[in-house]
């Protein structure tokens, strides 16, 4: 079986990796981590006049490493499972999150996406927008979407 879990870094993604971490899976099953990190588009040059050259690649290796954080994070807790069945691999992926999961998804097989939810309501759903969402409406494969445990909180 393969397993795509999508991380964010958040502890709603942490819980994503915990569920999939305390589950028994069939021999052979691979787990495949992923953190999408969304590119930051300057402003027109006119806005800022040089002012902030490095600004941006600044903002661009901070994401990078929280990337990397959480994706050792989440490799750590998956390979602590006293269940060795499960070969764990991370990447670091760039693009929209809502689309770059699905996309990778099908490009990979993934007979599972796992992703967290941060439990918006609606009107935050409506303003932000809700990878999760997005990731159930269009991957081609079983989606799960896991919420906290109150014990987690």
């Amino acid at each position: 079986m393969k397993i795509l879990v999508a991380t964010d870094g958040s502890k709603f993604s942490e819980g994503a990796v915990r569920e999939v971490a305390r589950r028994p899976w069939p021999k052979g099953s691979e787990a495949r981590v992923i953190y999408v990190v969304e590119p930051t588009q300057p402003p027109p040059p006119e806005m800022w006049a040089g002012a902030y050259e490095d600004y941006f690649a600044e903002l661009s290796e901070w994401q990078r490493s929280q990337a990397r954080e959480a994706l050792e994070a989440a490799k750590k807790i998956l390979d602590a499972r006293e269940d060795k069945t499960l070969k764990v691999t991370v990447e670091m992926l760039t693009g929209q999150p809502k689309r770059r999961i699905t996309e990778e998804a099908e490009a990979w097989g993934a007979d599972l996406v796992v992703v967290g939810s941060h439990g918006y309501g609606y009107l935050d759903r409506l303003i932000l927008g809700s990878v999760s969402q997005s990731v159930l409406s269009h991957a081609k494969c079983s989606v799960e979407i896991v919420r906290r445990r109150d014990s987690e909180a």
